[in-house]
Parts: C-alpha cells; sequence; structure tokens
C-alpha cells in the first residue's frame, strides 16, 4: 500500500531534521579552517540584523600614563573600538523527490533509507561549496558566495573594502602580504620556503598572539613536507597538529602550529592565521536547516530546500597573513 503524502512528508521532515546537527557538523568538520575556529569559540550563531556587525579593537588606549602623587589622569574618551559590517549571504541545496520515486519506495523502512541517501549527497554537496567560498573573494555568484580568505586576508591589501572599512585609506585594516619572488627574490621552492615562512610569521607575532594555523595550497604544502624531510623533522604527534591530523586533515608541524593542505586553496597560496579574530557567523534559523516542504505546481514532485545564512567575518586583519607567488 502506497503512503498518503501527509504520512511520507511527515517521515521526510522528521528525518531531516534528525540530520539538521550532523548537517552543520558535516560541514564544520570537512574544513580546517572552520575546526579551528571551532575549538576558540568562532562558530558564532547569530539572531539576524541587516547586516553582521563584528566589533574590533584597533588602536589602543591613549590614556595610559605614568604619574606621581596629585598628578591630573587623563580621563578623556579613547576611541578604540569601531566595527565593521558584514553582508549576510545565503546558499541553499534542495533534497528532492519525484512522485515516481515516492510510489516506488512505499514504505516507511524505504522512504527513510531513500531520504538519508538524498541528504548524505546534500550533505556533501553543501559542504564542498561552502569550502570552496571560504577561500574565496567572494564575488562568485554575482558577489553572492561567502566572502572567504580571499578577500578578508588579500594578496593586495592596500586596496579594497572589507566590512565596509577601505583598507586604501585605513592603514589598520591591513593583513600581512608577502610575495615569495617580488619580496622574497625568487619564486617559493623546497630550499627557501621555511625561510619565507618564519618572515611571515614574525611580523604576525604580537607576544603571545601569533598564528594558530597555517593552510595551505598543493603546492607550497609539498615545498614544506620536502623542507622538513630533508631535515628529517616531519612531527605530527602533539598538540594541536596532532588534533588536526586524528580529525582526518592532511597536518604537518610549524612551531607547533598545524599546517594543514586544502586544494581549494588558489594556487601557491599558504594562509596564516589567527583564528581568535576569525567568525563565522550562522543565523541561528538558517544553520543548515531544513525549509518547508514544497509540492510544486507544475511537477510530481517534493522539494525541502536546506538553508544557509552567514558570512566569513574578521575583527583583526593586521593579525591574518598570506605568502603567495
Amino acid at each position: 500500500m502506497t503512503i498518503p503524502n501527509s504520512t511520507f512528508t511527515e517521515i521526510l521532515s522528521s528525518t531531516l531534521r534528525d540530520f539538521q546537527n550532523d548537517f552543520a557538523d558535516n560541514v564544520t568538520d570537512k574544513n580546517a579552517l572552520l575546526t579551528a575556529m571551532k575549538d576558540v569559540g568562532g562558530i558564532k550563531l547569530k539572531t539576524g540584523g541587516e547586516s553582521i556587525q563584528q566589533q574590533l579593537a584597533y588602536a589602543e588606549n591613549s590614556t595610559f600614563q605614568y604619574y606621581s602623587g596629585y598628578e591630573t589622569l587623563d580621563v578623556s574618551a579613547s576611541d578604540t573600538l569601531t566595527s565593521a559590517n558584514y553582508d549576510w549571504k545565503q546558499a541553499a541545496v534542495n533534497i528532492t523527490i519525484s512522485g515516481l520515486e515516492r510510489r516506488q519506495n512505499s514504505g516507511e523502512a524505504q522512504i527513510i533509507d531513500l531520504v538519508t541517501n538524498r541528504t548524505k549527497v546534500a550533505m556533501i554537496t553543501m559542504a564542498n561549496n561552502i569550502n570552496v567560498g571560504l577561500y574565496s573573494d567572494g564575488t562568485g555568484s554575482s558577489g553572492k558566495q561567502i566572502g572567504g580568505l580571499q578577500l578578508i586576508v588579500a594578496d593586495d591589501p592596500t586596496t579594497g573594502t572589507v566590512g565596509g572599512i577601505d583598507a586604501s585609506t585605513q592603514t589598520f585594516w591591513r593583513n600581512v602580504a608577502y610575495d615569495a619572488t617580488t619580496d622574497g627574490g625568487a619564486a617559493a621552492s623546497a630550499s627557501n620556503i621555511i625561510k619565507y615562512m618564519n618572515t611571515v610569521y614574525n611580523q604576525l607575532t604580537r607576544g603571545t598572539d601569533k598564528p594558530n594555523l597555517i593552510v595551505a595550497d598543493q603546492n607550497y604544502y609539498n615545498f614544506y613536507q620536502q623542507a622538513l624531510q630533508s631535515i628529517q623533522r616531519v612531527n605530527v604527534n602533539e598538540g594541536a597538529v596532532a588534533k588536526m591530523a586524528s580529525s582526518g586533515f592532511a597536518a604537518l608541524d610549524y612551531l607547533g602550529v598545524p599546517v594543514v593542505l586544502d586544494n581549494d586553496i588558489p594556487t601557491n597560496h599558504m594562509y596564516f592565521l589567527n583564528t581568535n579574530y576569525l567568525e563565522f557567523c550562522v543565523h541561528e534559523n538558517a544553520n543548515f536547516t531544513p525549509g518547508e516542504m514544497d509540492k510544486p505546481i507544475n511537477q510530481d514532485a517534493m522539494v525541502m530546500p536546506i538553508l544557509f545564512m552567514g558570512n566569513l567575518t574578521c575583527s583583526n586583519r593586521s593579525l591574518q597573513g598570506v605568502l603567495k607567488d
């Protein structure tokens, strides 16, 4: 006997709701950047707003002073905070089941198997596309894509607007960028990659505030791996590096910082990230959340979207860096 539409819809909706947390975790756990951000509380659920407002700390408090006795203290206002505003970006992947498939899978167990398989494919699709977006410059899909590392940690940090702040006029809002050929004198290779990495890392170190994740494309990852092998120093057995490796990522050790391979990173790029100043902000009602089941008026099918609304934000670009060619 064929299960009525109402019962089928209930089973489909219930099965997808059970997958919701898995859906969000799947997207996070497939990306080294999001995994590292999750460890420092950088995955944020937001309730709304016209845009995502990110408070910034961009200057020291100017009232600090040494004083003696009754000397007057400086109590003037010190403008140390401003905010960046990031646009919400939306994405959806649809789980569709035709009337033919519904009638062919009319038992409850068959329906659950069908929905589970479709959901797994949708999860992979969403995770892969979000991963691409996290390394993008946000111009994909006519500007509807997430603004990723190519935007926030730009090849040319002296131009462009990020979070509504123009880096061409606001020098505090510039990341570190090091070109291997132009700044280092030669294209990156296994023989010089560590020297270049040291230069970028040192520029981003402020006492104990320093990069805690390095992500690299295939070329730069290979150069670093070859450099380590030549000195017999490949180590993935301790701390954050071991944690990344145990999560399934290809990871190497650089001064205790995981160096992770991701093939979605643009060619000949290595990003030095301080994830304490990065947030992946997601609307609580579109956190890879199943939407309403719909039946198109001109199709014998049922459609349920999985919805995402959010963006990658940064509160301090000066502590993020890129090594590139």
